[in-house]
């Protein structure tokens, strides 16, 4: 009965997609439990690039695709993605659940004007419509992929929308064409989820976003709309907290975190420009370029701490080879007192100093070595590479199980 959660550590962007795909090499199927088109997973496989925004990305390795009801759904994207996976040859059985909400375009004009009205207190969204959506659903108005298979459902739906947000929601005969193409596809994922789970399957529940973005547990209100700890996985996908046996925390060998809040260990100047463009960190849904700092220790402890985290992933390794020194926040230093846990208190982290330690960085490395080390396994590391390792699991009290070392699939290292 494996169901394993992949949760991002960070602020994001630490390369879930890459981990999904591979666990989900010999899954039953991967669920999509929580946010929305404002995720961005890429897999790097047969010299392809996937860019995934609502479908797991896990599903490119030809586990089924399920999208559950804690999600909220742009359906133009999900057409989109069924048509890229096709493109590589494989037929997904999506599997979507009639419960999951619909974000319409009024919900992004929305975003627009509220990010717009925010001024310089703007939280920096993706303006893609999540967080209007997830508020009608919170207000009991919003529009399910049930209610487009019921044209008397859709038009009422929309008239109470109408009557909500003053101004003529999106066209009736569109949705109404839309639900005709997403029947075949809705079904009870929850229970399906469950039945894979009874019978001895392996579920991969790919969360997005990452844990100092949870609407409750991150660096409010610079967050996401959506809960995107491993707890998450349950309410969204309707599966038991005992259904779950291993949580997998996903972190990059460093941190990045885009738009507005806090990062107490940003690296500003030359050397965050040249690890941005080393490690291409730009939205992989935006484009937006992202801010870069040292790996934080007290967060990453915090964010395991919640999602009870069993072993860690580490990707981007190779992003810090040619640096003479690598430095890691171990703890803070705040009034007087040292933290070396610490809740994403955006009062609290607007104070602190971080505290470092420096260790001896690794000479600069080819792409064509890293794909030879890879092959050649943990061993062929170089050995501050490996100290550096050593030292995170140290620190983090848990094991770094898999380490990425390049974008496309195949260049990792396992342990």
């Amino acid at each position: 009965m494996p169901g394993i959660v992949i949760v991002g550590l960070q602020w994001g962007d630490e390369g879930k997609g890459k981990i999904s795909y591979l666990l989900c090499r010999d899954a039953d199927c991967v669920v999509r439990f929580q946010g929305g088109a404002n995720a961005g997973h890429t897999v790097i496989t047969q010299g392809r690039k996937l860019k995934f925004n609502i479908i797991p990305a896990g599903s490119a390795a030809g586990a089924r695709p399920c999208i559950a009801s804690g999600t909220v759904v742009d359906l133009d994207e999900v057409f989109e993605e069924l048509e890229m996976l096709r493109s590589i040859g494989l037929d997904p059985k999506l599997m979507i659940s009639r419960s999951a909400s619909i974000v319409l375009s009024m919900h992004k004009k929305l975003d627009s004007k509220i990010e717009e009205a925010r001024g310089g207190s703007a939280v920096g969204t993706t303006r893609r419509g999540i967080g209007p959506t997830y508020s009608d659903k919170a207000l009991r108005t919003g529009l399910r992929i049930e209610d487009l298979l019921n044209p008397d459902d859709l038009k009422e739906k929309l008239e109470i929308l109408r009557r909500l947000h003053g101004e003529e929601p999106d066209n009736f005969e569109n949705l109404r064409r839309l639900g005709e193409r997403i029947a075949p596809y809705v079904g009870d994922v929850e229970l399906y989820v469950n039945d894979v789970l009874d019978y001895g399957g392996k579920v991969v529940f790919e969360g997005a976003q990452g844990t100092l973005l949870d609407i409750d547990h991150g660096t409010y209100p610079y967050v996401t709309s959506s809960n995107t700890i491993a707890g998450a996985a349950c309410t969204g996908c309707g599966v038991g907290p005992t259904r779950i046996s291993q949580v997998i925390g996903v972190a990059k060998a460093y941190t990045t975190r885009v738009g507005a809040g806090v990062f107490p260990t940003e690296i500003k100047g030359e050397l965050g420009e040249r690890l941005r463009e080393l490690g291409q960190e730009y939205g992989t849904t935006t484009g937006r370029p992202r801010r870069v700092g040292w790996l934080d220790i007290p967060l990453m402890r915090y964010a395991m701490k919640i999602s009870n985290v069993d072993w860690i992933a580490l990707t981007k390794l190779d992003v810090l080879s040619g640096l003479e020194k690598i430095r890691i926040c171990v703890e803070y230093e705040v009034d007087g007192k040292t933290l070396g846990i610490a809740p994403p208190s955006v009062k609290l982290l607007s104070r602190v100093k971080p505290v470092y330690e420096e260790v001896d960085g690794w000479r600069k490395i080819s792409e064509d070595e890293w794909r030879r080390i890879a092959e050649r396994g943990w061993e062929a590391l170089p050995d501050e590479a490996k100290a550096y390792i050593e030292l995170l699991e140290d620190l983090l009290e848990k094991p770094i199980k898999l380490i990425s070392i390049g974008a496309e699939a195949g260049m990792e290292v396992e342990r």
